[in-house]
This record gives structure tokens, C-alpha cells and sequence, in this order.
């Protein structure tokens, strides 16, 4: 695929106008090979199932290419965010903001919850347990991004959308790449694919590994380096083609992230001062809620404080990470100090089947594991002077499998799909530290399991030679299961029978606590019309479900801890969330191919919105004389609406520009929060914007490239991109808002027959703007400042990096 092709994201905002009228948006693109050629070439994407042209699949769909990864240095989904419109990457949750927790949020539809999402992942159709592995899929075909319901094909989760990532296929010739890369602070990768027939014509592999390491930006007080990144990479793939109509792919890959102390900081509310009067933290508040409490109004300050914590790896830290009871994940696979370990393992294959003309059957299964831990300093700030420290441990393990069936059909005017398929995952949490770095202080849940089996189907027919019009579905059963810890559990009543979650007792070790089973079905309608054989325009009205979720970890606190979580709103299960998706688009491309242009309007009602409940109550058992108690309720309704467009143009054989952008407004219709409102005081959220997504994005990219010649086989390119996002808000409230983002990056290169040089600066003019933000809290040691929000969490960003990234191909 040729890099001129990749331009295709970044150009709707500035010309859309120029193709459709009175459209008016432009936003984020992505960039281009060392050798873009005259006229973009067909992108292929498998929105529905199928290998389909982007310019011809009436989804709206954003593709990246290998090379586009490549070149613009994309090695993760917060790169790709950066570079797309109506994309965010949540990353800061309950009191961290490193690479452990990352929500992808397509058109606003930001989950209130860390269990939550609204965006499935996958790989080759394949599901997978979270966004941290399609990460690291080292040098993929593309990565495709799917907008609006996607259920009928894809299934649960697929909310918002979905990302999958497209794996290569190996060729039956041999062939490989070497890659390196130098830069500054600390930053280097090195990648290395080797691939070739086994048994020629029957057999061929493709055997990739890399290696990547990245300094942090800051520095806490003692000179520790805040936000180092490491990953090592290993993936196989196997080709097989027993016969000419039947195809096997075989796919494994394993990972390994070992992450130094987050690059985070707050903004704090309030003034803290050491026994002794002196200031430890200035508050930097700019007014006073209805609550009457201090607060950021408006876009948030400058960092005034310097970004600290404690992040010593002493004795009593190590003592505490070498426990290996009550864990989640086994202590030798765990983080070994502040910071981050996550390992990953994922396995699938895919079979298609001609079995006779236009008629074909698939087979997909996949597994899946993730575990990671992640030791993080919860008071975020150099408390050395108050004699306090808060130290906390938190755990996940994931494991999952699942399995396809389908069987299509495609004649002259008819296409069609039948399929089932089934997923079960099993998660388990744990967490636990600050004052008690004992045994006894770890806290781990029982299992969470989801068994969720789909009927769908798809139907697409030709009306006439310029209309179709497709009708698909899907009949999903999800069971959700619930169940105690290998030590089993108390529930705790009030003396007389009475809990409000669960009849009081002992539930022994794995004991299944609680089962709830949802029924629904998730239809889409699409009608598609030709105007051209290079334009086309489609409408679509599809429905979606994401599946409901137990709130298991409040029954693991004291009965009065129990009661207030209750009555704040809290339920031990809570039900699926909704919406109904109406959207508008145009596709094609004019000027001999040369300029190409994707445009979509959507409506979308989500309903039954599952929002987060947080609980602070007075709890005598805990030292700190405090509970925290993360529970999540159906208690909001929100409308979203917007435009997105993409557009590519090369008017000459030297000069490409791309743009893209995304107008992505929400509209609250009802918020139900007693965390917030106990921050803001009694207020009506409706009207409001929903929190971590910007409103505004946009991505300009302009290219030039020409032959060497005095070169065989050479080429050259310069390129330059903006990135912007709008600042998001942290809460539903939308009082504090973070500033505007806007990051300028360049590339330039040149190569000669297989041999590629480039060099880069990202960043460039250094700008210190954070990329997520979470309500949080300013922690003292007599807790004084945590019965309500009382500082931002801050996920700082990637400071100003220059490098020199070479590769060979063979």
C-alpha cells in the first residue's frame, strides 16, 4: 500500500466544503510512506465481515496502514487518538494514569466507570480482553476504527464502535525487515520480521519481535524519572492453504510492559501545611461550589506545584510486593517496585472455506490472558514532611476465550451472513496497602464471569444497478456470574436477617454469589445509493447493548459501608445500557482519484447510562478511619450528535494534504451522581457535556516527496502534522475543563531501494499540556480533605523527543 494512500485521515475539517457543500468540519489525518505515489489506492477494511473498498462499505470506518504507522511513529492507540478525530484515550482512574487502565472513547460516549467500555477490541475479528493488546501487535496490515453501533457483526461492547487490528499475512517467499530507533530522552525501539514458506504453496510463517524502551519526561524530587515505558514483543503467524478455496491463519503473540512510576500529578483544592506552618502544597482553586466547596472553574491553571511522589523502592515496599497470599496475580509475575508489570498472552486462528462458488464458511477462536499490577503513590506528592505516605497496590487479571461460526453467501444482487458465536471471560481484581502493608491488607474480589452467546445475521440486496439496502441483527444472551474469593465471604447484616444486597451469612471459597442473565437484540438498517460509480451516499439506523455489570466489591465492606452505598444508589447488578444510532454519509473520490473524501452525521440516544458512584463514608475499621466504595448505577440519559469528516488531496505529484476532523457534541438529559453533587452542591447537569471527550478535533498533514534521481530505487519525503483536541471536561458538572491540545510533529526521510532512513521530532514545540484528567482527592494524614472531590488528576504528556529511525527490508 503506497504512503500517498495513507493520507487519508487527515484532511476532513479544512476540505469537505470543496465536496459537499455545506459541510463544514475538518479534523486529524494520518501520514505517508517514504515513497507516496501519483493516486491513492483502495483501502480494504472488514467492517462487515467481508473485504469490502472503504469508499464503497456504508459504515463509517477510518483506516491506518502499515506505513502510515510507520512513518508518523504510531506505537499505540493514544498515538492513533492523537491522530484521529472523535477519539480520546482515558487513562487516569483512581488515583493513577499510567498504561494500566486506558478507555478508548469514540464520539464522546466516555464510560463512568473503570469496568465499563463502549469499545470492543479485536484482533482479526478476533476479540480480545483490552486495548493494551492490540498495543502490541508489532508492524499490523492496518487498524481499522469502526464508528456507531457495531453489535450485529461484532457483538458485546461494540457500543460506540470498535478498533480491530489486521494482522499480515505471511507471503510464500521469504522476506523480513530490520528496524531501529534512536532518540532522545532515553527512546529507542528495535523490530525485527522474518517470514517464508514451510512447505511451499501449503505452509508459511511469519515470526515478528521488538523491543521498545522510553524515558519519562519528569522528575519527582529525588531525581526519579516519572513515565518510563519498556515492552517486549513476540508474535508467530502461520499460513496455511490445504486447497485452493480453503484458507487457515494461525496467530499467537505474547508481551511483557514493565513501567516505571506514572507521569501524573494533581491540582490541588486546597492549601496543605506541615506541622510546622510550612506550605507543602499551594491549592489553587478559583472559587467556592454551591457546596461551598474550593474548586477550578473554568480551564485549569498551570501546574503551580512541582510534580512529586514517593516513590522509594524501600525494604518495607519490597516485603509487601513479595506477599503471595490474598494476590490477584502471583507475586513473582507482579510489579516489583512503584510502577507497572503487565503480561499478555493471546492466541487465535481463522478458516474460510469456499465451499462451492459464492458460497463460504468461517471459523473463529481466540484466548486470552492479562495480568498486570501496578503500585502507585495514592497521596501523589511529596508527604516526606509530614511524617505520611500511601503506598497502593492494584491488581487485574483477565482471561477469556471465545468462537465463531458463520456462513456467507454472495451472488449477482444478493449477499448474505448467518453466524453464531460465544465469549466467556473471567476477571479478577484485587488492590490493597497504605498503612497496613501486611497480609491482611490486600484485598482481592471474587470472580466476575460473562458467558454471552450471539445469533446474527446480514443481508444486503441490490435494489437496482445504484441502490442496496442491508438488514442485520444480532440475538445476544448475556449471563453474568458473580462469585467469592478463594477464602469465601461473610456477608454482614444488621442482627435481624437483613443485608441490602445478599442474605447475611458465610458464602464459602468460590462461591457463586450472585447470577443475572439479559436478552436483547440489536438490529441495523442500511440504505446505500450509488449517486456515481465514485460517490456514494447511505443512511443508518442501528440499536445497541452494552452489557450490565455487578457492583461484587461493595460486599467486601462493613454493613454500615454496605447500607450508605445503598442508599447512594448503588445495586449489586445493574442493568445493560442502550442506544439507538441514526447516521448520515458520503463517500468517494473526484479529480481522477486524487482527492478522496469520507463524510458522516450521526444522532445517538444512550440510555440506561451506567455512571460511577463513588462512596466516602466513616469507617472505624480502616486506620484511615475512611472507606472508599467504587459502585456504578444506571442513573443518566444523554443525547450525542456530530459530524465527522476525512479527506485526502494530492493536486500534484510532489504535495499531499490531508485533513480530517470531528464536531462531537453531547447533550446530559438527566445525572444522578452523589459523588458529584457532594462536590457541587444541588445543580441540574442537563444540557451539559459529557466528561473526557473533546468536543473539537482536527489533524492537518502536508507531505512532500519526489524521486532521487541520482538514485536508483530512491526516494525522499518531508512531512508535517498538527494534532489538536479540545480540552475535556472532568465531570459531568463541566466546571473544570483541561486547556485546548495542540501538537505539531515532523518526519522527514529518504530511501533507497530497501534501505530507509528517517528523522523525526514530536512535540515540537514542547508543549506541556496534560492528555486526561479525573476528579480526585488531596490527602493529609488526618484525611481531613477527602469527604468530597479535592484535586484533579493529571495524565501528563510526552515532552518535546527528536530520534533517527532506520530499517532494511529483504
Amino acid at each position: 500500500m503506497n504512503r500517498t494512500a495513507n493520507t487519508m485521515r487527515l484532511a476532513s475539517t479544512l476540505s469537505t466544503l470543496a465536496v459537499a457543500g455545506s459541510l463544514l468540519y475538518a479534523a486529524p489525518a494520518f501520514a505517508q510512506d517514504a515513497s507516496p505515489a501519483s493516486v491513492p489506492g483502495e483501502i480494504v477494511v472488514t467492517a462487515r465481515k467481508t473485504g469490502e473498498d472503504i469508499l464503497k462499505t456504508p459504515v463509517t470506518v477510518d483506516a491506518v496502514t502499515s506505513e502510515e504507522l510507520d512513518v508518523r511513529g504510531i506505537v499505540s492507540m493514544n498515538d492513533v487518538a492523537a491522530a484521529s478525530p472523535g477519539i480520546n484515550i482515558n487513562n487516569s482512574s483512581s488515583g493513577h494514569a499510567d498504561r494500566s487502565f486506558q478507555q478508548v472513547v469514540l464520539r464522546g460516549f466516555t464510560p463512568s466507570t473503570t469496568l465499563a467500555t463502549t469499545v470492543s477490541s479485536f484482533i482479526d475479528g478476533v476479540p480480545v480482553s483490552s486495548p493494551s493488546q492490540i498495543n502490541n501487535v508489532s508492524s499490523p496490515e492496518r487498524v481499522e476504527i469502526l464508528k456507531g453501533p457495531q453489535s450485529a457483526y461484532f457483538g458485546r461492547n461494540t457500543f460506540a464502535g470498535a478498533v480491530n487490528v489486521v494482522t499480515k499475512t505471511p507471503d510464500n517467499y521469504w522476506g523480513g525487515e530490520v528496524m531501529g530507533m534512536i532518540g532522545t530522552r532515553d527512546n529507542w525501539r528495535v523490530r525485527g520480521a522474518v517470514e517464508g514458506p514451510i512447505i511451499e504453496d501449503l505452509i508459511a510463517f511469519r515470526v515478528t519481535g521488538e523491543k521498545y524502551s522510553k524515558g519519562g519526561s519528569y522528575e519527582n524530587q529525588n531525581g526519579v524519572t516519572l513515565g518510563d515505558q519498556s515492552s517486549v514483543i513476540g508474535s508467530a503467524t502461520l499460513a496455511i492453504t490445504p486447497a485452493h478455496n480453503v484458507n487457515i491463519k494461525l496467530f499467537g503473540m505474547m508481551s511483557e510492559d514493565k513501567d516505571g512510576p506514572a507521569a501524573q500529578t494533581r491540582l490541588y483544592a486546597r492549601d496543605v501545611f506541615d506541622a510546622d506552618g510550612n506550605q507543602v502544597i499551594q491549592g489553587q482553586a478559583n472559587g467556592t461550589t454551591q457546596a461551598g466547596v474550593p474548586w477550578f472553574f473554568g480551564t485549569v491553571p498551570s501546574i503551580a506545584n512541582p510534580v512529586t511522589a514517593n516513590v522509594e523502592n524501600t525494604t518495607q515496599i519490597r516485603q509487601f510486593l513479595a506477599i503471595d497470599t490474598n494476590r490477584v496475580v502471583d507475586a513473582n509475575d507482579g510489579v516489583q517496585g512503584y510502577g507497572l508489570r503487565r503480561k499478555t498472552t493471546h492466541f487465535h486462528g481463522t478458516a474460510d472455506w469456499e465451499l462451492v462458488d459464492g458460497v463460504t464458511a468461517s471459523v473463529l477462536g481466540g484466548y486470552n490472558k492479562e495480568t498486570w499490577s501496578t503500585l502507585i503513590d495514592l497521596d501523589g506528592y511529596d508527604t516526606s514532611s509530614l511524617g505520611f505516605d500511601f503506598p497502593y497496590l492494584i491488581e487485574r487479571k483477565v482471561e477469556d476465550w471465545s468462537i465463531e461460526g458463520r456462513l456467507a453467501y454472495e451472488s449477482d444482487r444478493f449477499q448474505g451472513l448467518v453466524g453464531v458465536s460465544y465469549l466467556q471471560s473471567d476477571l479478577y481484581q484485587g488492590l490493597g496497602g497504605g498503612f497496613n502493608l501486611t497480609e491482611s491488607g490486600l484485598n482481592p474480589s471474587g470472580k466476575s464471569r460473562s458467558k454471552t452467546l450471539g445469533m446474527f445475521f446480514g443481508a444486503t440486496y441490490e435494489l437496482t444497478d445504484t441502490v442496496s439496502i442491508s438488514a442485520e441483527g444480532r440475538y445476544q444472551i448475556d449471563k453474568l456470574e458473580a462469585y467469592s474469593d478463594s477464602d469465601g465471604v461473610t456477608i454482614l447484616g444488621d442482627g435481624n436477617g437483613y443485608n441490602p444486597f445478599l442474605t447475611p451469612g458465610f458464602y464459602g471459597p468460590n462461591s457463586l454469589l450472585a447470577s443475572s442473565k439479559y436478552k436483547n437484540f440489536t438490529p441495523r438498517i442500511i440504505v446505500d445509493w450509488d449517486v456515481t460509480p465514485d460517490m456514494m451516499v447511505y443512511a443508518s439506523w442501528a440499536k445497541g447493548v452494552n452489557p450490565a455489570q455487578f457492583n461484587t466489591a461493595i460486599l467486601n465492606n462493613t454493613y454500615a459501608v454496605q447500607v450508605a452505598a445503598a442508599e447512594a444508589g448503588g445495586e449489586l447488578a445493574i442493568e445493560p445500557e442502550k442506544v439507538t444510532n441514526y447516521e448520515l454519509g458520503l463517500k468517494g473520490r473526484s479529480l481522477d482519484g486524487s482527492f478522496r473524501y469520507q463524510v458522516a452525521a450521526y444522532y445517538a440516544q444512550w440510555r440506561n447510562q451506567i455512571n460511577q458512584v463513588q462512596i466516602v463514608v466513616p469507617d472505624p475499621t480502616q486506620a484511615t478511619n475512611r472507606s472508599f466504595v467504587n459502585t456504578a448505577a444506571n442513573s443518566g440519559s444523554s443525547d450525542l450528535y456530530g459530524l465527522e469528516a476525512d479527506v485526502s488531496w494530492r493536486p500534484v505529484d510532489f504535495l499531499t494534504i490531508d485533513a480530517a476532523g470531528a464536531y462531537n457534541e453531547s447533550d446530559i438529559k438527566s445525572f444522578t451522581s452523589p459523588t458529584v453533587t457532594a462536590l457541587t452542591g444541588p445543580m441540574s447537569f442537563k444540557g451539559n457535556d459529557l466528561k473526557n471527550t473533546s468536543k473539537y478535533s482536527a489533524n492537518v498533514g502536508i507531505t512532500f516527496d519526489g524521486d532521487i534521481s541520482s538514485w536508483d530505487d530512491g526516494r525522499w519525503f518531508v512531512r508535517g502534522d498538527w494534532n489538536f483536541k479540545s480540552g475535556v471536561y472532568s465531570n459531568e458538572a463541566n466546571l473544570a475543563k483541561l486547556p485546548d491540545l495542540h501538537l505539531f510533529n515532523a518526519r522527514a526521510g529518504v530511501t533507497h531501494g530497501n534501505i530507509s532512513v528517517d528523522v523525526f521530532v514530536n512535540n515540537i514545540f514542547n508543549n506541556h499540556t496534560p492528555v486526561s484528567v479525573s476528579d480526585n482527592y488531596t490527602f493529609t494524614p488526618n484525611f481531613a480533605y477527602t469527604g468530597t472531590y479535592s484535586a484533579l488528576m493529571l495524565g501528563l504528556n510526552d515532552l518535546r523527543t527528536a530520534g533517527l529511525q532506520a530499517s532494511i527490508k529483504f
